[in-house]
């Protein structure tokens, strides 16, 4: 949507509403406004998606590969150590169905 005529001021290119003047999102849709400086781009966390981390647990878990993802590298190693056990990778794949059945405000709660 295009600024209104008349109108000075910053607005949200996608619904048109009045933005803060530094804001880099819009309060209204959550719609970025400007481009981030490169310094907080390079900061920002990034969140952990729970559909990969679910498919790494079904498919790599008996290596640890979706702990490491979640940031758990001690029980990642702790999966290498006795993946040759298949323990494992029965465990990660429990996890990864786990991880894709959990709803996403509870996935990112624990995970981040």
């Amino acid at each position: 949507m295009d600024q209104p005529a008349g109108k000075q001021g910053k607005y949200c290119p996608h619904c048109g509403s009045p933005v803060a003047g530094e804001a880099l999102t819009c309060a209204r849709c959550g719609a970025r406004t400007t481009a981030a400086p490169l310094s907080a781009v390079s900061t920002m966390p990034r969140r952990k998606s729970k559909v990969v981390a679910g498919l790494l647990g079904i498919f790599l878990g008996g290596l640890g590969i979706h702990k490491f993802y979640l940031n758990q590298p001690g029980w990642g190693i702790l999966y290498l150590v006795f993946s040759f056990t298949f323990i494992p990778a029965v465990v990660g794949f429990v996890e990864g169905i786990l991880y894709l059945t959990m709803s996403g405000q509870s996935f990112a709660a624990r995970y981040g």
